[in-house]
């Protein structure tokens, strides 16, 4: 689901404070591997 919800912020779609805090940690941690930790930031 991490996944699912780095791919909609990379889209536009979403933004860091709409993933559910469960993971949230999870999908910064994929953004700044893909090396947009512009898109990680709150």
């Amino acid at each position: 689901m991490a996944v699912v919800y780095a791919t909609l912020i990379i889209k536009g779609k979403k933004v860091i404070g709409d993933v559910p805090a469960v993971i949230r940690d999870q999908v910064k941690e994929i953004l700044i591997d893909m090396e947009l930790p512009e898109l990680a930031g709150e």
